[in-house]
């Protein structure tokens, strides 16, 4: 479990590193209100994807099955 659990992390701070950097890459700061809560928007739902993905892989650890849905 502990492995699910520093992936989701990790998984978290890469996805916060590549939205950080394109923001600033990308000159966001200077754009339009529209283009800031479309990238906002994108990010919350990479972010969601992410936790889900981590959260549904620390449950099956817990629960000591390697199946899709932990059913035996």
């Amino acid at each position: 479990m502990k492995r699910e659990v520093l992936w989701l992390i990790i998984a978290l701070l890469v996805v916060d590193a590549i939205f950080v950097a394109g923001y600033f890459l990308g000159h966001l700061g200077t754009a339009s209100d529209s283009v800031k809560a479309a990238f906002t928007v994108v990010w919350t739902l990479v972010t969601l994807a992410v936790v889900v993905r981590g959260l549904s892989r620390v449950r099956r650890a817990r629960a000591g099955t390697t199946g899709s849905r932990g059913l035996a």
